[in-house]
């Protein structure tokens, strides 16, 4: 299984779009374990929204997709329904 992600900091009022098969290690990547990442400088990181999907090309089709200008409106709202919940 793999996920496309959302992280978003609410501190930088910041979000960060992703893909992994473990979504789970990867937030503790983002918060802890990075060190020169770009995502360090604006720790902590919450998951702010998920999908599945069964393969690696699908996820990073829809990662792709979210890093559009129209993919980027969806995770808009989406972190808007975040910060609500």
């Amino acid at each position: 299984m793999f996920y496309v992600y959302v992280l978003y900091s609410k501190k930088y009022d910041k979000p960060y779009t992703g893909y992994t098969s473990n979504l789970e290690q990867r937030l503790f990547s983002h918060n802890v374990l990075s060190s020169k990442d770009w995502t360090k400088r604006y720790r902590p990181w919450h998951i702010a929204y998920f999908e599945s999907f069964p393969t690696k090309s699908e996820a990073m089709k829809r990662e792709k997709y979210f890093k559009t200008g129209i993919g980027r409106e969806f995770i808009n709202e989406k972190i808007k329904e975040f910060l609500k919940g």
